[in-house]
């Protein structure tokens, strides 16, 4: 079986300074991937990297099967790999639907686009009930829930949600993680890129720690969850991780 998304030992720069190191990872259809790793470690460069945002330096980039090196952001997000950023990028001035909308701007096919809309309202009821409010009146949970319903009107085949969990209250955090477990249900592939590593390993198939721009450990999220070493070095205390189980 071939990946969905492929990259091989990739590097990438800001100017002079060397932010990834041979970076290689595989993401096959159907799962849910987590890369953790502490602030600076190179998460997001990664992920705007395989975007098409940030332009890779060395190695190799593929989705789909066919390779991305030297494509733009916007062939791939039409495509069908799609990123929420961790800034979630929504439009304050325009209307909840009105961003909705956006998502889908490039598709002509109008009768699968209402039905998508129907079905992010059933996944995000408030942005139901406050579609024609600007989007800047939402609330930091609703805004998170806004920009990941706007790359899902995107038919999105590899999902790629960076730091979805900032900034928000506990029982949101929890609320946006069920929203990524229904995507899998669905089949959605999805990039999980967390700091909150005990959660995001919770519902994760695989899991990548990646610190000073490397990937330091890799394995299924049961491996990594289970290893003394590891919970210790980055997920915390095994107590700490058996109370989240709760």
């Amino acid at each position: 079986m071939e990946p969905i998304l492929r990259i091989r030992d990739v590097e990438a720069c800001y100017g002079r300074i060397q932010v990834l190191w041979g970076v290689s990872l595989d993401v096959y259809e159907g799962q849910i991937v987590t890369i953790v790793g502490p602030n600076g470690a190179g998460k997001t460069t990664l992920m705007r990297v395989i975007s098409r945002v940030h332009k890779n330096t060395g190695g190799t980039l593929s989705f789909g099967g066919r390779s991305i090196d030297r494509q733009s952001s916007a062939w791939v997000y039409r495509s069908g790999l799609v990123q929420v950023p961790e800034q979630r990028g929504i439009f304050g001035a325009l209307t909840v639907l009105e961003n909705l909308k956006i998502g889908a701007d490039w598709r002509t096919d109008r009768r699968d686009i209402e039905k998508d809309f129907e079905y992010c309202y059933a996944l995000f009821p408030r942005l139901l009930e406050r579609r024609y409010q600007p989007a800047r009146t939402l609330s930091g949970g609703e805004q998170q829930m806004l920009a990941i319903g706007r790359g899902l009107m995107s038919r999105p085949k590899l999902l790629i949600l960076d730091e979805p969990s900032v900034g928000l209250a506990p029982l949101l955090v929890a609320e946006i993680f069920q929203v990524v477990q229904k995507l899998k249900r669905l089949g959605i592939t999805v990039l999980l890129v967390e700091q909150n590593a005990k959660q995001a390993l919770l519902i994760a198939d695989y899991g990548v720690v990646i610190e000073s721009g490397k990937i330091v450990l890799s394995g299924t999220a049961a491996e990594l969850m289970s290893d003394e070493a590891i919970t210790a070095a980055y997920l915390g205390r095994r107590r700490d991780i058996a109370a989240g189980l709760l």
